[in-house]
């Protein structure tokens, strides 16, 4: 266990709290562990007698010392202040095309495999680059490397061939060209797969936003409603505040639809829906309970407070512009109001505002 905590300790300092500063950090260290293995070869070129010692070692020192840069940069979160880009995705793309062609120009007759290397570095930055960096990326790559192949052809022919060189160019200019148009196909297929997600992810939250609403009125439903009540319940338990419940009912609905239709009905519901809803505050609930039944969620008011809301609704519903769906057509409400008791079940609550209105009615 000891051992454990140890590790979780470690962990902590070297990558980070968990999270994204931990995975940005991660993915920083592996160009470091890169660069030390390639440290290492390097320097076995150096003991074979292609490199030479003093321009190996400086290399080494570039490539260590500008990974520790960015290592320190995504570690501190200090890149988050100094770019959009927390990862800083291109400059740790375009410091290692700045490394390989350092590279070629010390390495001697090992430098073809540099230009492979060049290949992983464009293709990085595939998942996290515009598509369109890429052939961009890819032109500077192949404009760097073959602008030391003519140099080194130029000053050292001996070690650099002007033949073997051409060659390289040639063989750098297909490379990087095919690299270039892989890593737009999979980068647009990228931006497709993350359009679709995004697509997918408001279909998700429409569908929820549905799932909880009333298609009539648009009100919450009884089972977002019942949700709802359950936590504002649990907070008044703890303390946090009073809570009222009123179970309201449209008087002789049933005439209205009897007299002048379902579809009277349906648009005399959304209407004293609308209106309800425009006397209430943002933190109040209001839900079709069912049929022409609305639970009005209350949370930090009295009953005394309550009862002066419920007869601004009253007021409101008396004024609310009926008479536009139907030529004289006047609606009025019942309520039944109640603060639930303590170690009172929501359930039993409700009961007793559906009795209180019911005694309203008459």
């Amino acid at each position: 266990m000891e051992r454990m905590l140890l590790g979780q300790r470690a962990a902590n300092i070297v990558l980070g709290p968990a999270g994204p500063v931990r995975l940005r950090t991660s993915m920083t260290l592996i160009p470091f562990v890169v660069f030390v293995l390639f440290a290492f070869v390097q320097h076995g070129e150096v003991l074979l007698g292609l490199i030479d010692l003093a321009e190996s070692n400086w290399l080494t020192a570039f490539n260590l010392g500008g990974s520790a840069v960015f290592y320190l940069l995504v570690r501190t979160r200090l890149s988050e202040r100094l770019s959009r880009d927390p990862f800083l995705t291109l400059p740790q793309i375009l410091f290692p095309i700045c490394s390989i062609t350092w590279s070629y120009a010390i390495t001697g007759p090992a430098r073809g495999a540099v230009i492979a290397i060049m290949v992983v570095t464009i293709v990085f930055g595939m998942f996290a680059l515009d598509p369109k960096m890429a052939p961009r990326l890819a032109m500077l790559a192949f404009t760097a490397l073959v602008s030391v192949m003519a140099w080194r052809a130029a000053t050292a022919p001996d070690r650099y061939p002007p033949v073997v060189e051409s060659v390289h160019a040639l063989f750098t200019a297909i490379v990087m060209g095919a690299t270039a148009v892989v890593v737009i196909r999979i980068g647009r297929l990228r931006a497709r797969l993350a359009e679709q997600k995004r697509d997918l992810s408001n279909a998700l939250a429409i569908n929820q936003e549905l799932a909880a609403r009333d298609p009539l009125t648009g009100l919450l439903n009884r089972r977002a409603m019942v949700e709802l009540l359950a936590r504002e319940h649990a907070r008044s338990e703890r303390g946090h505040g009073s809570l009222s419940i009123a179970l309201l009912d449209i008087d002789r609905f049933k005439h209205v639809n009897d007299t002048l239709g379902h579809r009277t009905g349906d648009d005399v519901l959304r209407r004293f829906a609308t209106v309800v809803q425009s006397q209430l505050r943002s933190v109040d609930g209001l839900a079709r309970w069912g049929g022409e039944e609305f639970l009005l969620l209350m949370p930090g008011t009295s009953l005394d407070g309550a009862l002066i809301v419920l007869d601004r609704l009253r007021a409101a519903i008396a004024r609310g512009g009926f008479d536009a769906i139907a030529p004289a057509l006047t609606i009025t409400f019942s309520a039944g109001l109640v603060q639930p008791r303590k170690g009172e079940h929501q359930d039993e609550a409700i009961h007793r505002a559906d009795r209180a209105m019911y005694q309203a009615k008459k």
